[in-house]
């Protein structure tokens, strides 16, 4: 998607060892981390932004699978929250809608073209199986953040509208840390 929109991209595995050619729009890090224990995927997620920093990256965004799938213990929001303190926000969205490939979000819950997560295919993985199709509870059981959701009918009003509910779910606490 990033060279379709015309960006000069590298794909790495893991964590390069050189730095950045000077012509490169992006990087995209593979990590390979989505059955790794939660601890050693925060660890090799902040060894990969502390490796972009030093490039002067101005953007970073964590990409996981457009299934959402990690381990039973969940890596994706332990890695999230690890991310989001090491750049010092307290906020971020979490959307692996990819229509593309049939992977679209209605009212919180993820499909595979027409089946819910976790009547497709996923529900059976043996490493990473998705029992749930509601990604606000999957969300909320693996990261300390209080968990939200801006739902189609505020994203179909357009960035005005969705810029409101960000701004509402920010006052009402959303995107922080819980006092769990």
């Amino acid at each position: 998607m990033l060279v379709k929109a015309g960006m000069r991209t590298i794909q790495t595995i893991g964590v390069p060892q050189r730095p950045i050619a000077p012509d490169v729009d992006a990087v995209v890090i593979a990590l390979k981390s989505r059955t790794n224990p939660a601890e050693e995927a925060v660890s090799m997620s902040l060894g990969a932004l502390e490796w972009l920093r030093s490039q002067g990256v101005r953007q970073v965004y964590f990409k996981y699978c457009s299934t959402f799938d990690s381990t039973p213990a969940g890596n994706i929001g332990p890695v999230a929250d690890a991310l989001l303190d090491a750049v010092g926000s307290d906020f971020s969205i979490v959307c692996p809608a990819f229509p593309t490939n049939g992977r679209t979000i209605y009212k919180g819950n993820l499909f595979v073209g027409d089946v819910p997560l976790a009547e497709s295919g996923m529900h059976h993985h043996p490493l990473t199986p998705m029992t749930d199709s509601n990604l606000v509870r999957v969300m909320a059981s693996q990261t300390r953040r209080k968990v939200g959701l801006t739902d189609r009918s505020i994203v179909g009003r357009g960035a005005p509208a969705i810029r409101e509910s960000f701004d509402r779910l920010r006052r009402e606490g959303f995107g922080k840390p819980d006092k769990r």
